[in-house]
């Protein structure tokens, strides 16, 4: 079965001048251009896409090329899945498929009496051929053009690196030199993918955390590495939105990513490469700054200020607050954006898929043998260590000691990322209702803090403008009750902390 691994990169309009004055460009042993015109079929119930099927017709010069591609594994814009070619001669012809129950279901009758154009991309391509030792040959290409579906259009403007022959660090290689220059954050979604959302209608939505899918025979370094992928997909999942949308929820989400990934770093790091982390965190620490600056302003004025001027919609000096938190709501935010755009981000993105990608994480290295250490093993281990951390913390916690609540907060986050990331080895049962009272606990400490910041950042706002600094002691004084039954209902939580107990395996 044939299999394609590339790595799709996305590409400013803007940045497609300097892409093509790359000096790295130079040292291609060849460089061509043709138009490609790809129509993709479905039925109309696009039974195909249910089932991880995308079948294209391709047009290249004056033939027709049929290409069926079964879904695969896709990590962080790396994707590595099956697909056959065979020219198209009038009628579609399933029998190079060696996959015999993916060529069954396409030859059934009812799909081929349904199967018609949905949409259609059209683009140029520039593809550079690289061989950078022997028998390794790696492909750069360079698409320009668009995507049309039910009158609708959408450009296309990205880079593959695909791996012909070789090593798959030879893909990385290549990418990385050219992320030095460009800002090439990895792409998640395929331009067929892009092409049925753009038929359906589909509105991009904030994708949340999903969980990697952790077997009791990995090693500690194949489940980091699941785990870690994971939070680039998520990261990435939601890259687009963030840039294109004004909802809120986008910037939030990528900001979890950020610390899902960084707690993972944690977790695993008595098992992980001596200075990995130091290769990873200081780049990630200021995307997740970046990120909580925006996040901060947005929960400040539609979680703090918003409401007090819902509930006094006359005052115009709360009126004139608004208008200070938005204006500095809108400078993080554009902040924000702007290091989404920059090569600072791309290049962290593709380093950390490029190490994840490498020994230790690849190969030998991360399968379990006989007498090694087991993730369960692991996992039981850090699981212990964190809950006499939460424990420790809650003992110390006091209502009147915000940052002793604050501490608490963060010990019971690192904890529910650690169930989460292990869930797949736990029972359902006991996980789910811990899993819920962690939320739970860690939300209403999160109302805390963020009312003990609010403060201080509306202060910020306000400057030295004496009717700003007013509304801001309108605000506090409208938050009052909610902080007073908040620290109610936290003394007792913390309490039964006291009685956390681990769930079993599975």
């Amino acid at each position: 079965m044939p299999n394609e691994i590339e790595l799709k990169l996305s590409l400013t309009v803007d940045a497609q001048s300097l892409m093509l004055r790359q000096p790295i460009l130079r040292k291609a042993v060849t460089k061509h251009t043709q138009q490609l015109i790809n129509l993709y079929y479905d039925t109309p119930t696009l039974d195909l896409h249910e089932r991880g099927i995308a079948l294209r017709l391709r047009k290249q010069g004056r033939t027709w090329l049929q290409t069926v591609k079964c879904a695969g594994s896709s990590a962080a814009g790396l994707t590595s899945r099956p697909e056959w070619e065979t020219p198209y001669a009038g009628h579609f012809d399933f029998s190079v498929i060696d996959a015999k129950p993916v060529r069954r279901w396409l030859e059934r009758p009812r799909i081929g009496a349904q199967i018609a154009p949905l949409f259609e991309t059209n683009f140029r391509r520039t593809i550079w051929r690289f061989e950078p030792s022997p028998g390794c040959v790696v492909l750069l290409m360079l698409d320009r053009g668009w995507i049309a579906a039910k009158g609708k259009l959408e450009t296309i403007s990205e880079v593959e690196i695909e791996l012909a022959s070789g090593d798959v660090n030879a893909l990385f290689k290549l990418a990385q030199t050219l992320a030095e220059r460009l800002a090439l954050a990895p792409a998640v979604l395929s331009k067929a993918e892009r092409g049925y959302r753009l038929f359906q209608g589909f509105a991009a939505a904030p994708v949340k955390a999903q969980t990697a899918r952790l077997h009791t025979d990995d090693a500690p370094l194949a489940a980091f590495r699941k785990i870690a992928l994971a939070s680039l997909e998520h990261l990435q999942g939601n890259f687009d939105g963030a840039l294109s949308s004004s909802d809120p929820e986008f910037i939030h989400q990528m900001r979890v990513a950020t610390r899902r990934l960084r707690s993972a770093l944690r977790l695993f790091a008595p098992r992980l490469p001596p200075r990995l982390a130091g290769q990873i965190l200081p780049e990630l620490r200021i995307l997740t700054e970046r990120l909580g600056q925006a996040r901060d302003f947005d929960v400040l004025l539609t979680e703090i200020a918003a409401p007090v001027l819902h509930a006094v919609p006359g005052e115009p000096r709360l009126a004139a607050l608004i208008g200070a938190v938005t204006k500095r709501q809108n400078t993080a935010r554009e902040a924000a954006v702007k290091h989404l755009h920059s090569i600072a981000y791309s290049r962290l993105l593709l380093h950390v898929t490029a190490l994840l990608h490498k020994p230790p994480f690849s190969g030998t290295e991360c399968t379990v043998e006989v007498g090694t250490e087991t993730i369960e093993n692991f996992a039981r281990t850090r699981l212990k260590r964190l809950r006499k951390k939460v424990l420790g913390l809650a003992a110390l916690a006091a209502i009147d000691d915000p940052a002793s609540l604050h501490r608490l907060r963060i010990g019971i986050k690192r904890l529910r990322y650690a169930l989460e990331f292990f869930s797949p080895l736990l029972a359902d049962k006991p996980l789910l209702p811990l899993l819920a009272e962690l939320v739970r606990l860690q939300d209403e400490l999160g109302q805390l803090n963020d009312l003990a910041n609010a403060g201080l950042l509306l202060m910020h706002c306000a400057g030295e403008d004496q009717p700003l600094r007013e509304a801001v002691s309108l605000v506090g004084g409208w938050h009052a009750l909610r902080h007073k039954e908040l620290l109610g209902q936290i003394e007792e939580q913390i309490r039964r902390l006291s009685r956390l107990k681990l769930p079993r395996r599975v």
